[in-house]
């Protein structure tokens, strides 16, 4: 394979690019209803006026609303107000640029501090965002993001200015990049670390069919930990296809004692060398060098080689060379709050023919952006070094599950000198954090590796720990099949604590933990189950530490307990496959699973006033079922509903399944499943996405009544 530094020969620029195509405005988006402040109307687009916002959507697409309340402070941007689009940002001056990434930065925490969002991550990209768009002609050139919350600026500066203040709300904008919303994101955000897989896939397929747009992908130091950026980084050294690859470095790290070190400082001598390094001139003189020694001899050409990879090495930070080893040319590092330097740089190398894969190490500071944002009068509130998000969680915050499960785990871990916990995920939940603290040697955050998460979890437990492995729903996809041979082929016992499972609000489909019940309850050793308060999960918790012999999971949603004002008790193991009842009825049998047995008790109080009495019964088990239960519920009943918040394929198939078997659907029982839809629910607040899935308590009522034959009643009831 060839090496990064030997694909640049050829140095001419690129011809003459193909005008960018005219931003068609949001027809995709026209039928949506945009959700502004409490003062002000919902504003719905008619049809009617569908083709006259076509005709004139360059002079409306970033027109704000008139309320006086659309942000928290009114900010002056007069440059910002004169982006339409990114064509907008190819003639500005570097000031212009310095001037338009201040307005940006000042609109941007005030949209977010309104919205009580997290802006850290967001406010420091704010200047590279402004240098890609002003060197990059996008939508031809594809830009792609690893990172969501990284993408807001650019999100304004493609024309979605005017409805940042819908980010993350019912019908309006995603918090992360979504082909559906706008030609600007050529790809969606969902994993973490897809974009350079992606940004290869899009370079393969442009060079097969001719084509000549340029392909860059920003990626985070967080999103570094997954395997898959180092699996598509090689294929794309090995492929030699011209790609750009920017690593936005914040200076994260999973280990507070690595923070404490010194960190590498962004002077005028690196300045210069990251100039050099993606000079032609540079570049030229490095393959006129490496054409010499080549005539000379193979042991000079091969000893220069090495010369060569040292100076790499000595100009470059600790780890660069990584990045040639993969075949990826280095660059960095490079201030990335200093425009001048950014435009530089990435001018330098979109100048460049066959060029390969190259890598721009870009060092960000995530607190210089609210500093930056202080300078104003909309940031005078916020302390140096916090962001809006710390603001939020300085408020009072209602007790959740994971602050329950904390509290329970840690209780065992006083008395269980086995148990452990490993995390696997984006970032550490704040509930976390305190066993953390309390437990510093017990406590193992491996970040977006969760593969590794699983296999080292299984490591664990063959060494004689209790190893509780705590992964997000959405992310345990990843590490399905590390699931499946290193822990449940195997019968190892790994406890795994699956969070943020069902829907999630705000985060939409992308974080959505709708699979989990059907991909877990599949292993043959795996024992699944699901609490239906805090008290279950307490002691879910203790079930869990008691079992040895094989694998077993339970999930909880995000958001608030059930009783929050309640202490928790010590945990009380359950007998494994045993379900309970929670209130005797004679017409109808509702059977939760998880935390949907709270919307069956408030169905059945529905129900309860209109004379028709029901059994509600919490499964707490989706594999072993409880066989006697089921048993019982269809011979003294005629319906029997099951209700979980899971897809298709879960919990209810299990029932179905036992049920058909056993002959019982062979008599006088009905029965009828309600899981989530088979679609992705978009984000919205967790009550408006449970009513978009027909899984409140309304909803499993008007079922009931309508398998009763009272249709009537069941509308009036959604009414």
């Amino acid at each position: 394979m060839a090496t990064a530094s030997a694909r640049f020969s050829a140095f001419g620029a690129r011809g003459n690019r193909h005008e960018r195509p005219a931003f068609s405005g949001f027809s995709k988006l026209e039928s949506w209803s945009f959700h502004f402040p409490p003062s002000a109307e919902v504003c719905k687009i008619p049809s009617a006026s569908v083709a006259t916002r076509s005709k004139n959507v360059s002079s409306q697409i970033n027109s704000l609303p008139d309320s006086d309340d659309f942000f928290y402070e009114k900010v002056a941007t007069p440059m910002l107000d004169n982006i339409e689009s990114p064509t907008n940002v190819k003639n500005l001056s570097t000031k212009e640029l310095r001037q338009l990434a201040d307005e940006i930065r000042l609109e941007l925490s005030s949209i977010l501090r309104k919205a009580q969002k997290p802006s850290k991550a967001s406010l420091a990209v704010v200047e590279l965002t402004v240098a890609i768009h002003h060197v990059f002609h996008a939508p031809a050139d594809k830009i792609l993001w690893d990172v969501g919350e990284q993408t807001y600026a650019h999100k304004m500066l493609t024309g979605r200015r005017s409805l940042m203040n819908t980010l993350r709300q019912k019908g309006g904008l995603s918090g992360f990049t979504s082909r559906s919303e706008s030609e600007y994101d050529p790809f969606g955000a969902g994993h973490g670390c897809s974009s350079i897989s992606a940004g290869l896939g899009m370079a393969v397929a442009r060079d097969m069919k001719g084509k000549r747009e340029r392909i860059m992908t920003v990626i985070s130091n967080v999103t570094t930990m997954a395997g898959q950026v180092y699996e598509a980084m090689s294929n794309a050294g090995y492929l030699d296809s011209d790609m750009i690859v920017i690593l936005n470095d914040s200076r994260h790290s999973l280990h507070p004692k690595v923070e404490e070190g010194p960190k590498r400082s962004i002077n005028a001598l690196s300045s210069t060398l990251s100039k050099l390094q993606s000079s032609k001139s540079f570049r030229k003189f490095r393959e006129v060098a490496k054409g010499v020694t080549k005539k000379i001899g193979r042991g000079m050409h091969e000893w220069a080689a090495k010369v060569d990879e040292f100076a790499r090495g000595m100009m470059g930070p600790p780890g660069s060379t990584l990045f040639e080893e993969l075949g990826l040319y280095y660059i960095g590092p490079v201030d990335g709050h200093n425009i001048e330097d950014l435009v530089c740089v990435l001018q330098e190398v979109a100048s460049l023919n066959s060029m390969g894969p190259v890598l721009i190490h870009v060092v960000t500071d995530e607190n210089q952006g609210i500093k930056r944002s202080q300078q104003s009068e909309i940031g005078e509130n916020v302390g140096e070094g916090s962001s809006c998000y710390d603001l939020v969680e300085s408020n009072y915050q209602p007790r959740t599950y994971s602050d329950c499960f904390v509290e329970a785990l840690a209780r065992k871990a006083e008395s269980d000198k086995d148990v452990v916990m490993v995390h696997g995920g984006v970032e550490v939940e704040p509930s976390l954090q305190l066993f953390r603290e309390k437990f510093p040697d017990k406590f193992f955050d491996v970040g977006m590796a969760e593969q590794h998460a699983v296999t080292f979890s299984a490591g664990l437990s063959c060494g004689g720990l209790k190893p509780f492995c705590v992964i997000p729903s959405a992310f345990l996809q990843r590490a399905f099949d590390q699931v499946v041979h290193d822990v449940d082929r195997q019968r190892i016992p790994v406890r795994f604590v699956i969070t943020s499972a069902g829907l999630v609000g705000s985060n939409g489909p992308v974080q959505c933990g709708a699979f989990d019940i059907t991909f877990m309850s599949c292993l043959p050793n795996m024992i699944v189950m699901a609490p239906s308060d805090e008290d279950e999960l307490v002691d879910m918790v203790e079930t869990a530490a008691m079992v040895d012999d094989r694998p077993i999971c339970f999930r909880y949603p995000r958001g608030a307990i059930v009783q929050t004002d309640k202490c928790l008790s010590p945990g009380i193991p359950i007998e494994i496959g045993r379900g309970r009842i929670l209130a005797e009825g004679k017409d109808v049998a509702l059977l939760g699973y998880g935390s949907m047995v709270q919307n069956c008790v408030k169905a059945w109080s529905l129900l309860s006033k209109l004379g028709i009495e029901v059994t509600v019964a919490d499964a707490r088990f989706c594999k072993p079922l409880d066989i006697g239960l089921l048993r019982g519920l269809c011979e003294n009943h005629a319906f029997l509903v099951t209700v979980e918040e899971g897809s298709i394929g879960g919990f209810g198939s299990h029932v179905a399944q036992f049920i058909a078997l056993d002959g019982r659907l062979d008599g006088r029982i009905k029965w009828r499943p309600i899981v989530l839809p088979d679609a992705y629910i978009e984000h919205a607040s967790p009550n408006e996405q449970l009513s978009l899935a027909g899984l409140t308590g309304h909803h499993i009522a008007a079922t009931v009544l309508s398998l009763l034959g009272r249709t009537r009643e069941a509308l009036l009831l959604m009414c």
